[in-house]
């Protein structure tokens, strides 16, 4: 039975606890899993040129660029022109992931919120879109999403193109939909698969399905049957199963829909390259979804 053609919308490749392993050693196992394609996410300077860099070197592999309100620090004008010159790399998708975190407060709100609206400016400048990070701030952030995009829709957004993504949504669903209906695509990762994560599922069962991705969050909050493990591309397929026997679905139609789903976030540039047996999978999905 072919595997299904799943996309690792949000991973951290370039993170310690992958040191020690070859790259290969990690995309051969997210190809056995139907995993092609996955997209290492920015959340510093450091981090970004390492996913630049990692997206160069391996053809499975995207990246996104961008600094986290745990990294906004050091952010001024210097980072960002860096950022824009990392931007210009023909694999980098989104700006990110960028947002606000008030959980461990590294740094002032204030000082967060104005890091956060500067990349968000810097994206419209690029025409890129957006991964979010949003932890124990809802409702900052929340009215600034939909602030942010409708002003991007007013200036010529295409309507039928995601702002950006809700990387490993917490929120609720009525919050969810309001963003979504808003442009916003919302990322599902390992904890809708935990047994106390009511509100996740309520999420992953209530929403539209051409609002939702996948992703692991990798090496962090490995789903389960994995949880406690260092996480890795390949065990968004995990996700993928409980998601679709959350929904009634089977994976391959799971797999179909948030694959292409991931294809339009990004504007089809994680379609680009694949090779011929990985285009065969995609492709339908993609006609399908259209």
């Amino acid at each position: 039975m072919r595997a299904p053609f799943l996309i690792d919308s949000h991973c951290h490749l370039d993170a310690a606890q992958f040191a020690e392993e070859p790259v290969a050693s990690l995309l051969a196992r997210a190809a056995a899993a139907g995993v092609e394609r996955m997209v290492s996410i920015g959340t510093s300077l450091a981090t970004s040129r390492a996913a630049v860099d990692l997206a160069d070197a391996h053809a499975p592999v995207y990246a996104t660029v961008g600094v986290d309100p745990n990294s906004a620090a050091g952010y001024d004008a210097a980072a960002r022109a860096e950022l824009r010159a990392l931007a210009a790399h023909p694999k980098v998708l989104a700006i990110g992931e960028i947002g606000l975190d008030y959980h461990w407060m590294v740094s002032p709100s204030e000082h967060q919120a104005a890091v956060f609206s500067d990349q968000l400016a810097l994206a419209d400048t690029l025409g890129l879109p957006v991964v979010i990070h949003c932890r124990d701030a809802h409702e900052d952030a929340e009215r600034i999403l939909l602030a942010w995009a409708a002003e991007r829709h007013r200036a010529g957004w295409p309507t039928e193109r995601p702002v950006g993504v809700m990387h490993c949504y917490s929120g609720d669903l009525a919050e969810a939909l309001r963003l979504h209906a808003a442009g916003w695509m919302i990322s599902l990762a390992g904890p809708v698969t935990y047994k106390n994560a009511a509100r996740n599922r309520e999420v992953a069962a209530g929403l539209p399905l051409e609002a939702l991705v996948l992703e692991t969050d990798a090496p962090y909050l490995a789903p389960a049957p994995r949880r406690g493990e260092r996480n890795e591309p390949a065990f968004v397929r995990h996700t993928a199963e409980f998601v679709a026997g959350l929904r009634g679905l089977d994976l391959a139609e799971l797999a179909a829909a948030t694959t292409a789903n991931a294809v339009r976030l990004f504007a089809g540039g994680l379609a680009d390259g694949l090779a011929a047996t990985s285009m065969t999978t995609a492709a339908p999905a993609a006609q399908e979804l259209a």
